[in-house]
């Protein structure tokens, strides 16, 4: 689709929405900048085009760029960083970071966020950061690009899946502090958002199973056990609905031990039993080990397979 046409369906989505430019671009761009793309005066990048249709609640999937050799190197490089967060490799994750930091504009806020929260997840080469640390990192990730941005008042403002993510993983660290009422309000308020602007993207994006998988977890800590189960059932059916089935053993899990607690012990068994033979499924041995272990532990059951 050519940068024309895309302006002005940008343009009008924004109008159905009643925003201005200002609230629209802020922190992503300069007002000025928004009104040449939708007036197909100026070629956006692809990241400034991605996070312009998510916080205008549109898939970002059907709509071609393309990349310019910069681009190109920056997005292997985050798909490379991203790698090493998942495999714990920090010292390589770090490496990759700093060529990163070596190729980015100087004004590219979104990229500046990715490499904050990506330094989160990887730590230090001596160690984690502290619990003020990483908060202070990823409250400063997430400023980038809504400037104003605000825990108790995170639905005043509009977001990319970047920023979803960044707030999610802000709730993590609440999580690992023992914050877990903290990390429920922040997660209450998300799901809110998550349900209400991207209900047309719920399928590209998956983030409602993401975020109702995290709520119910942290409810479950908070021994609010039919709460959690029921933000997990809202989990479990946006899993199967949109095909996001990598949160739906950790869903189940968190429902058997929520009903375990409830004294429900036929729906324990059975959810643990499903969340047990999915992790089987994918060989994830070190979950599978988890379920068996709380089951024999709590029910005196094995497992025969």
């Amino acid at each position: 689709m050519k940068e024309i046409f895309l302006g002005e369906f940008i343009k009008q989505r924004r109008l159905e929405l009643g925003l201005t430019q200002e609230q629209l671009c802020e922190g992503i761009c300069e007002p000025m900048t928004i009104s040449r793309i939708e007036n197909g005066r100026q070629t956006p990048s692809r990241n400034r085009i991605n996070a312009l249709l998510q916080r205008l609640g549109l898939p970002d999937d059907r709509y071609y760029a393309l990349l310019s050799k910069n681009e190109a190197e920056v997005a292997g490089l985050q798909r490379e960083i991203i790698s090493c967060n998942i495999r714990h490799k920090t010292e390589q994750g770090l490496e990759k970071i700093q060529a990163l930091e070596q190729i980015i504009d100087k004004d590219d806020r979104i990229t500046q966020q990715f490499i904050l929260r990506s330094k989160v997840f990887l730590g230090k080469r001596d160690g984690e950061y502290s619990f003020n640390e990483k908060l202070d990192m990823l409250m400063a990730a997430i400023r980038l690009t809504v400037p104003r941005f605000d825990l108790e008042e995170i639905n005043s403002f509009l977001y990319s899946f970047d920023e979803v993510k960044v707030i999610n993983q802000i709730t993590k660290v609440y999580s690992e502090n023992g914050q877990h009422k903290k990390a429920v309000d922040i997660l209450s308020q998300l799901l809110k958002y998550v349900q209400r602007h991207y209900q047309d993207i719920l399928q590209s994006g998956g983030y409602l199973p993401l975020i109702a998988h995290n709520y119910a977890k942290e409810l479950g800590e908070c021994k609010r056990y039919e709460d959690a189960i029921e933000i997990a059932e809202l989990g479990w059916k946006s899993c199967v609905e949109y095909g996001h089935y990598q949160f739906l053993p950790g869903i189940l899990a968190i429902m058997a031990e929520c009903h375990y607690f409830l004294g429900e012990q036929e729906k324990s068994i059975e959810r643990y039993c499903q969340s047990y033979y999915l992790y089987k499924a994918i060989d994830n041995k070190e979950d599978c080990l988890i379920i068996r272990d709380e089951v024999k532990k709590r029910l005196n059951i094995e497992f025969k397979y």
